[in-house]
């Protein structure tokens, strides 16, 4: 790793997250974590071949928990200075002792905290500079616009890299940190066929290294690609019909699991999955697999935001579900144990078949590619599922038109159960690596 890019060592900020503690304990608090973060990066974008933007950020904090038996108090400060540190532990310490109690707060159990932090190789600086950041840019931006004459505009391209560091300490003895570092290329054009008829669309990449990154000719041509074949669409009638979701698309199915099978919704009861452990949830063709130790892994961590270990497990076997996803605050609740989720999940791994994109659409035969979704029409609580979409007409395993103004409406609860299949055409662009899914059955409303 390359410390010397920060301006404090790692070391430094264990010692600074020590103090806090230290400071907590002399102030009366029964247990105490504090987190100590640093950050910069750099983005710039152009647009239509001129420097648009070009930022700078440069983050640096201090977040202080402090219990009294049941009580919690919280505070945070940008300033690393010892009287800061002094300051924002006595405002922890005063919400504390104003704030009522609640039998489930408290530190993760002290015998789940990591122990031999392996090193995930999440740390890649990329040095590069503005004016060289400025021509990757064009030169994506430059690639999407020569793909079809129809491309008359654009949204831009951008480069952005970003490096940050953090210790997090708490009262058990745990103090564990690194560095990690996030890179993304992304490109976003506009078509117009001559008839008042515009669309656009994008593509991105994001790394922990540069070196993993698709390249800029790459990214930018898909950009155009995905944009030109969107001309022309037209609505559909409403039916019932199968309907495919794109890889770039398919993450969010996956979300709506976590947000289900995730503590806070579960012991709310505002889940559609309540009381589903060792229950089939999905399709038996589903298994998904939490691997948070994969080296570069864009949500890869050896412990999560309150020091607990993380270990490889399986969510859902056969589209049976294995466990939850929990902190210790809901695991406390559900009368169970931390599955060291604090913070979210890590690495979702989605089993696939063999069949690549165009498999899949043989597969569909007639019904609804989905490329874009719009709105937020989800009912956790029942699964009801209804959205705006944009995507392709599909007949005989073959891409006919594009389709625009229509709305894709199931339940979740369902959608999960009907997945026929999922698709080798695997995109890793976050926490969730999937291929396109196949749903047996969806309403689709147009015309």
């Amino acid at each position: 790793m390359s410390e010397p890019r920060f301006s404090y060592s790692l070391v430094q900020l264990q010692e600074m997250s020590e103090t806090v503690l230290r400071l907590t304990k002399e102030a009366g608090a029964s247990a105490a974590e504090a987190e100590v973060s640093l950050g910069f990066g750099q983005n710039v974008s152009v647009r239509m071949n001129e420097t648009e933007t070009i930022e700078y950020n440069r983050d640096k904090g201090v977040s202080v928990g402090v219990y009294f038996g049941q009580q919690k108090g919280h505070a945070s400060t940008s300033d690393l200075s010892p009287q800061a540190l002094k300051d924002t532990v006595a405002a922890a310490c005063n919400i504390a002792r104003y704030t009522a109690k609640d039998e489930f707060c408290g530190l993760a159990d002290g015998a789940l905290m990591a122990k031999n932090i392996p090193d995930l190789d999440l740390h890649h600086p990329w040095s590069i500079t503005v004016d060289d950041a400025i021509e990757l840019a064009k030169v994506c931006e430059a690639e999407a616009r020569v793909v079809d004459v129809r491309i008359t505009n654009s949204e831009g391209a951008s480069v952005s890299t970003y490096e940050g560091m953090f210790a997090y300490a708490n009262s058990h003895g745990f103090n564990g940190g690194y560095a990690s570092s996030r890179h993304s290329l992304s490109c976003s054009v506009i078509a117009d066929d001559g008839q008042d008829n515009m669309q656009r669309d994008y593509w991105y990449s994001t790394a922990r290294s540069a070196d993993d990154l698709e390249s800029a000719q790459y990214v930018g041509r898909l950009a155009g690609e995905r944009t030109v074949r969107r001309l022309n669409s037209r609505r559909i009638k409403t039916a019932q019909v199968p309907v495919m979701f794109d890889a770039s698309l398919s993450s969010g199915l996956i979300s709506h699991l976590i947000s289900a099978i995730s503590g806070g919704s579960l012991y709310r009861k505002s889940s559609f999955l309540l009381d589903s452990l060792g229950k089939q949830v999905m399709s038996p063709c589903v298994t998904i697999e939490e691997q948070p130790h994969l080296l570069h892994g864009l949500s890869s961590s050896p412990f999560d935001n309150e020091g607990v270990a993380t270990t490889p497990r399986t969510l859902v076997k056969d589209g049976v579900l294995q466990g939850y996803v929990l902190s210790s605050y809901s695991a406390r609740k559900l009368g169970m144990q931390s599955t060291g989720n604090a913070g979210g999940n890590h690495n979702l791994i989605v089993s696939h078949g063999d069949l690549d994109f165009n498999g899949m659409l043989k597969t569909m035969g007639t019904g609804l590619l989905v490329t874009e979704l719009l709105g937020h029409g989800i009912n956790m609580v029942t699964g009801d599922y209804s959205r705006g979409a944009a995507g392709f007409w599909i007949e005989n395993g073959v891409i006919v038109h594009a389709v625009e103004e229509i709305t894709i409406a199931g339940n979740l609860a369902d959608m999960f159960q009907q997945i026929v299949a999922i698709g080798n055409d695997v995109l890793v662009q976050g926490s969730k690596q999937i291929g396109s899914v196949l749903i047996e059955n969806m309403t689709v409303a147009g015309e």
